[in-house]
């Protein structure tokens, strides 16, 4: 199983549609913040459309961090702004984060299988991992 290329083929695909008139970013962060009131609270004064392109920015640090086991300064910085002392986004949000991705997906992606769930779960996870872990830790990058 070529786990980049299932990602890499299925992003391509999800941002090419349209489902019920909402891209893919636009979808899912609708989703996440109705999912919890404590999303919706975190996101209540954020510019969504920033916040998209964001999160469009962050897919590629998040493959690059699958694929070579590296956090580059994007990926530590964003870490630093989500921990405890900053955001605060709790370990337990980015669960559902990774559940309301996999959800959207599944309606974007008109090829979705247990392969490209896998695909999408294998490589967004370990950028999850090095976000969480830093959580409490209050460590400055340098």
């Amino acid at each position: 199983m070529d786990i980049e290329r299932l990602f890499d083929e299925s992003y391509v695909r999800v941002l090419s549609r349209e489902v019920e008139g909402q891209a893919f970013f636009a979808a899912f962060y609708e989703r996440f913040v109705a999912a919890s009131p404590e999303v919706k609270e975190k996101f209540r004064h954020t510019d969504m459309a920033r916040q998209r392109a964001m999160l469009k920015k962050a897919f590629y640090h998040l493959l690059a961090f699958y694929a070579s086991s590296h956090a580059d300064y994007y990926l530590q910085q964003v870490a630093v702004s989500h921990d405890r002392a900053h955001l605060d986004i709790p370990p337990a949000l980015y669960d559902l984060w990774l559940e309301t991705l996999v959800d959207t997906v599944r309606d974007f992606d008109e090829q979705f299988d247990d392969d490209v769930e896998l695909a999408w779960r294998l490589v967004m996870t370990p950028g999850i991992v090095f976000m969480t872990f830093h959580y409490d830790r209050g460590i400055r990058f340098d």
